[in-house]
């Protein structure tokens, strides 16, 4: 029954990602595909590429948080449930430490978020303490504490927004 519940879940979000409803937070208007030289058909193809770590990420909640932990079977950390996903999602192995991983990629703005970035908060009083992975409309998905499950989160809640440091955006191999 789980399984079923998740997957229904996962479909919304994927069906979701063509609905036309409106970021819940203030996002930049994304150049088209003829603005930026780029076909609508490698458009198309590259979101698909991210959202097979969005899947990743999916297929993670509701599993227990387990201080290094890095698999479904064990449960995870943070840093290990981001680890975990690119691993399975593009084959890319990172870091297994926060602030290891707040170094791959290229940085991004809280307005530039899409999809797939990693989003990385001071929750223990230094920087880069804790990742979660974006998800879209203002939301992300994460492993937060001890006692706790992957759950999804919004950017806008106020312990997220007042304690967030950055994204990095990882782009799948091409």
């Amino acid at each position: 029954m789980e399984r079923n519940y998740l997957f229904y879940i996962v479909c919304l979000f994927l069906v979701a990602g063509c609905s036309s409803i409106g970021p819940t937070v203030s996002a930049p208007v994304v150049a088209s595909p003829s603005q930026t030289g780029e076909s609508a058909a490698s458009s198309i193809a590259r979101r698909t590429e991210r959202s097979e770590a969005l899947l990743q990420a999916l297929l993670a909640l509701g599993l227990d948080y387990r201080y290094g932990g890095e698999s479904p079977a064990t449960g995870f950390d943070c840093s290990g449930l981001v680890a975990h996903v690119y691993l399975e999602a593009w084959n890319i192995r990172l870091p297994r430490n926060t602030s290891a991983q707040s170094k791959a990629g290229t940085p991004v703005s809280l307005a530039e978020l899409q999809a797939g970035d990693l989003v990385f908060y001071d929750t223990l009083k230094r920087p880069y303490s804790h990742v979660g992975i974006y998800l879209g409309d203002g939301r992300f998905v994460h492993a937060p504490k001890s006692g706790a499950q992957v759950r999804i989160e919004s950017l806008q809640n106020a312990y997220w927004a007042q304690r967030f440091d950055g994204a990095r955006r990882i782009e799948p191999p091409r």
